[in-house]
């Protein structure tokens, strides 16, 4: 049997108002696909050349989502 959990986050919001509910870091319009994708993290790319892509995502922000998405990986 699969085990699938829903990971929530105060970080991440989905709204159909905003980029047509593509989950995107609060208070911003960027998509969170964007520092995990091949144009960031998976391409090697350092966090600070996210950050100076796109200066409306705070550090504190972006390594707060990446430390969401490791304690939801872990708890598999």
């Amino acid at each position: 049997p699969t085990r699938e959990r829903s990971m929530k986050s105060t970080r991440v919001i989905s709204d159909p108002e905003i980029l047509g509910d593509t989950p995107v870091f609060v208070g911003t319009r960027v998509p969170v696909r964007i520092l995990f994708g091949t144009s960031g993290l998976e391409a090697g790319d350092p966090l600070e050349v996210f950050l100076e892509e796109f200066p409306s995502v705070s550090r504190e922000l972006a390594v707060q989502v990446l430390e969401d998405a490791k304690s939801h990986l872990e708890a598999f």
